[in-house]
């Protein structure tokens, strides 16, 4: 164990990496994740096993409300559903970050089940190669469609993918030229989409029944390629968009875009993307530590956050509570703790909205640049919302995991009363191992203190337990990760 993570205990540096790589913990979560211990965790993460989530034929036959995707809070729900139940989060948190990078919208292709599609790409590719997840992007009918490469053609190119694969995807700003974006797009010709002849100009840009909702499929068209010279990023030869993404991948440019992406949603709030051409990054040492895995391990997303996970960057407690949690994170944290999702219900539906209601609607990022995260996620406005549905969710005390908290502290205490102390700290470590600052617990103390000792096999001590978890769910430290 290094120095660093004697910081606090392994239940806590464990509840910490759950944090960052899923959405926290129950108790029983990490229980079983310490009995594994910290480096058994981490290889746990990458061997997930099997999600066990509802099988999409059960939803589709049993909830059709989740079906019908071409309502957006339909396919968003499907999503939500996933989040909330997987017993692998860390699948679902990696979909998550390059949703927030690869940012497509419903909002512009209207039905959800391409857009679910891609998010599955995302769980499937997201670890691996950034080259491998590059390709896939490119031929994502959802991508193609979304940046209007379906209108890119050899004798007449649209610029939107060659601009945003090296822009907003891959490199970042200041690291390419404006004939660079030109090449690029001359090297993505042909890429679109299979039943693109059936479509009507106007069925073209996904208006029209019935082909404007069928599940598209990515088609390289040799007619439509163009097949001249190109010269990109000081390379030349006659590049198709595979050859384009060799060169990315291989420029030390990509590897540190994707480095402080990766630190930004992992590590540590860090500035808003518009502004790092100008400014460094926050932490150049752990950019370097990733960018050397990068090129160590054939452009492995994962080996770079393993290094950062392995790291004793990541374990000290300067990195804890490091970041503001996004609403989606808050929103799916807080159903996991509560549990009782044994099916979709219209809880889900709620969640979904609330998510959009606090400035992060699933499949439907604000622009093309994604989530800014970091300070962008609080307003009096969305406080407002994200405490309100913290306090609700936790605040039924018939939902398994409340259930489950309230039984626990009444099997501790076999004689029945419980210290507004006791209470407070047994509250904080059965919510996922949580640390509040002095003054915060204090003030819920407080607050217990004035209940004084409690019976939790009452009704009446049950209540108050649930008083106390919703005043846990509406500290500052409760939305930060």
């Amino acid at each position: 164990m290094t120095t660093a993570a004697k910081s606090g205990t392994d239940t806590e540096l464990i509840a910490h990496l759950l944090r960052r790589t899923g959405f926290g913990a129950t108790w029983e979560e990490l229980q079983a994740a310490a009995d594994l211990g910290y480096e058994g965790t981490i290889d746990l993460l990458f061997n997930p096993g099997d999600p066990e989530s509802m099988p999409s034929d059960i939803i589709r036959r049993y909830h059709p409300d989740q079906s019908i995707t071409q309502i957006a809070p339909s396919s968003g729900s499907v999503w939500m559903y996933r989040m909330s139940t997987t017993k692998t989060p860390f699948e679902e948190k990696i979909a998550l970050f390059w949703h927030r990078i690869f940012a497509t919208g419903q909002t512009k292709l209207i039905q959800g089940k391409v857009m679910l599609t891609q998010i599955e790409m995302f769980r499937q590719f997201g670890l691996g190669s950034f080259r491998d997840l590059l390709v896939q992007l490119s031929q994502n009918p959802a991508m193609i469609l979304w940046l209007d490469n379906q209108d890119n053609h050899k004798d007449n190119i649209n610029e939107n993918y060659g601009r945003e694969i090296l822009e907003l995807f891959a490199m970042g700003v200041g690291n390419y030229s404006e004939e660079d974006i030109k090449e690029c797009s001359r090297a993505f010709t042909g890429w679109t989409i299979a039943n693109m002849p059936y479509m009507s100009i106007r069925m073209r840009n996904n208006t029209l029944r019935p082909y404007g909702y069928v599940a598209w499929q990515y088609k390289f068209d040799p007619e439509d390629h163009d097949e001249g010279e190109k010269t990109f990023l000081g390379e030349t030869g006659n590049f198709n968009g595979d050859d384009i993404i060799d060169i990315i991948c291989k420029n030390p440019a990509t590897a540190r875009f994707i480095a402080r992406h990766l630190y930004h949603h992992f590590i540590a709030d860090e500035l808003p993307v518009p502004q790092w051409p100008f400014e460094g990054p926050k932490d150049p040492e752990a950019i370097e530590l990733m960018v050397d895995a990068y090129f160590a391990n054939n452009y492995s997303i994962g080996a770079m956050l393993r290094a950062v996970f392995e790291s004793d960057m990541f374990k000290s407690e300067a990195t804890q509570y490091a970041r503001i949690k996004s609403p989606v994170e808050l929103v799916v944290g807080t159903l996991r703790l509560a549990g009782g999702f044994d099916w979709p219900t219209a809880d889900i539906f709620k969640a979904t909205a609330a998510c959009g209601f606090m400035g992060q609607a699933l499949l439907a990022p604000v622009s093309v640049e994604g989530w800014m995260g970091g300070d962008d996620w609080i307003s009096t406005g969305s406080m407002v919302q994200r405490i309100n549905f913290a306090s609700a969710t936790v605040g039924d005390p018939t939902k398994k995991g409340i259930k489950s908290i309230i039984d626990q502290i009444s099997d501790r205490h076999p004689r029945g009363l419980v210290t507004p102390k006791a209470l407070v700290d047994e509250c904080l470590e059965l919510l996922g191992s949580l640390r509040v600052e002095d003054d915060t617990k204090e003030g819920i103390v407080t607050y217990a203190m004035e209940q004084g000792d409690i019976d939790p096999r009452t009704d009446d001590g049950a209540g108050k337990i649930v008083s106390v978890l919703q005043l846990i769910v509406s500290t500052r430290e409760y939305q930060l990760v």
